[in-house]
């Protein structure tokens, strides 16, 4: 059950719900929200009392008026079709914090779509299937505050169980992220080894993002990873 949110949150995202789709049932926005649909009714009638376009189709559902849209942001059919693509992508991803940002970020940008295109899109959504991690398996939910560590050069503290069942924990300078087999790798120089090393996210079993900032890698990751490979054929 999702944490209760505030009016105000609910009703803004009721209005990029209504936005991301052609129809979306009221027992549709009770459950995202965790809400009673008496509650949503009353959500939906304080939308309309404040001026949005909202309108009900007998039997059916909520839609937003055609043509009413709140971000000036247009897509091609194209891009729109890249967008779809990338999503059943990306919910197989075993990043679990990734996944839930991106179902976030792809709702707001199928509010802005075109009402012939919302039609379409819902189509090949149907039509689409990604067939690796089948059982959609999470194990790992630490890719996007990492990104965020990254960007911000900010020490990280973890709790790291390595492959050989080894407990240790760092202090870390993250620097780069990679994928790999379907798993998320973080290159960070390690305080404790004093040199670079490669850190797998499933296998962290805990990450505090510390207040404490480090000095920009000069480096690029393509001369990391040109070292490596320098390393590797020197001592396979």
């Amino acid at each position: 059950m999702a944490k209760d949110k505030p009016r105000l949150t609910r009703l803004t995202a009721i209005i990029t719900q209504l936005q991301s789709k052609r129809i979306v049932t009221a027992r549709e926005i009770a459950k995202k929200h965790s809400v009673s649909i008496r509650t949503i009714y009353r959500d939906i009638r304080t939308l309309e009392e404040s001026g949005i376009p909202i309108v009900l189709e007998e039997g059916k559902g909520y839609s937003m008026m055609d043509g009413y849209k709140i971000p000036p942001v247009m897509f091609t059919q194209e891009e729109a079709y890249a967008l779809i693509t990338a999503e059943q992508l990306i919910k197989k991803n075993k990043d679990q914090s990734l996944t839930e940002q991106y179902e976030s970020a792809i709702t707001k940008i199928k509010s802005v779509l075109k009402y012939t295109q919302k039609e379409k899109i819902e189509l090949l959504t149907d039509r689409l299937q990604v067939r690796n991690n089948r059982e959609n398996e999470k194990t790992s939910n630490y890719l996007i505050e990492l990104q965020s560590t990254i960007s911000n050069c900010q020490l990280v503290k973890i709790d790291y169980l390595s492959l050989e069942n080894n407990k240790s924990q760092r202090e870390i300078e993250p620097f780069a992220l990679y994928t790999t087999q379907e798993n998320w790798v973080l290159i960070a120089f390690c305080k404790l080894k004093n040199e670079f090393r490669a850190f797998r996210l499933d296998c962290i079993e805990k990450l505090e993002t510390l207040e404490q900032y480090f000095e920009p890698h000069k480096m690029t990751l393509e001369e990391y990873l040109e070292k490596c490979r320098e390393k590797y054929i020197k001592h396979p």
